[in-house]
């Protein structure tokens, strides 16, 4: 049976539609590279937020990175637009498209929008556990005719190659609510630790967290570009369930990530070396010694 890619002719443009979180952004690159590995013909534009573009600069994968306005979609002419995002803003931008093909996932709201409605992760995997979110945006591509395979690690391109000199940490200490967040104290003890190990720290946040509180330490609050660069360097990299995690393990690099509320079988890092700790009873009731065991499990050294 004819699938949805299948009629689209040599050539035609999918407008991949991700709006919202930086791990969002991240996890669907796997998708992306499932759909032009199949489709290596087609032409793809990923329409992101501004602050989020960086996420995909550099991928040969992605052909042009559009900004969330109806002018440019329209423009870019899709024969397919395929929302992953389901709100409102992302809903008009698939109905003003222009597209002959709107696919989203059937729960999503505006559901009259899409004549290509996609079904529950579970029902085209095959399974009846909890998905990953990686494994959530693939099942789009398979459910659409991408043949079902194993879904790889994310891509993400730095535009500087900061390896092969001493060998640092990267510690993100902040999250998008403060209950997610482990205490700033217990971050310095393990960067203490690391230190001994002959392993330079560095913390990352934005300029609206304040990292004065690790000025013992060098501290950045560099632009995505950079910080993607800054990543794909590290030999270990700490932080909370957050989205520069996501972007450490596109990169391979070994993690220890710090869970809340948030659901470890759905955000978990996706194919790397981690070791995820939950906070079963809130932030506070993870010690050091958690930690430090889980760096111990992944061979954490300088």
């Amino acid at each position: 049976m004819a699938t949805t890619l299948d009629r689209l002719g040599e050539g035609s443009r999918v407008a991949v539609v991700r709006l919202r979180s930086l791990g969002d952004c991240v996890l669907t690159t796997p998708a992306l590279h499932l759909l032009k590995k199949h489709r290596p013909d087609l032409r793809v534009g990923v329409v992101v937020e501004p602050r989020f573009r960086a996420v995909y600069s550099g991928n040969a994968e992605v052909d042009e990175i559009l900004p969330p306005g109806v002018g440019a979609v329209r423009a870019f002419r899709p024969g397919l637009v395929l929302n992953l995002h389901g709100g409102t803003r992302s809903a008009v931008l698939t109905a003003a498209s222009g597209a002959g093909l709107r696919a989203g996932f059937g729960h999503y709201r505006y559901g009259m929008l899409y004549n290509v409605r996609i079904p529950r992760a579970q029902e085209i995997l095959g399974v009846e556990r909890k998905v990953h979110t990686a494994e959530h945006v693939a099942s789009a591509m398979f459910y659409l005719g991408v043949p079902q395979g194993e879904i790889p690690r994310a891509r993400l391109y730095p535009s500087r190659d900061l390896a092969g000199g001493p060998p640092y940490a990267v510690i993100h200490p902040f999250a998008s609510q403060a209950d997610k967040a482990w205490a700033a104290e217990r971050f310095l003890e393990v960067a203490a630790r690391l230190e001994g190990m002959g392993m330079e720290p560095m913390f990352i946040g934005t300029p609206a967290d304040g990292l004065y509180a690790f000025e013992k330490y060098r501290t950045f609050t560099p632009a995505l570009e950079e910080t993607k660069s800054l990543l794909a360097g590290a030999s270990f990299f700490l932080g909370n369930d957050s989205g520069p995690a996501h972007m450490a393990a596109a990169f391979g690099v070994p993690m220890a990530v710090i869970f809340a509320a948030s659901d470890v079988e759905v955000w978990r890092p996706w194919k790397t070396r981690a070791e995820t700790i939950v906070a079963e009873e809130g932030m506070g009731s993870v010690g050091v010694d958690r930690v430090v065991e889980a760096m111990e499990r992944l061979g954490v050294r300088g």
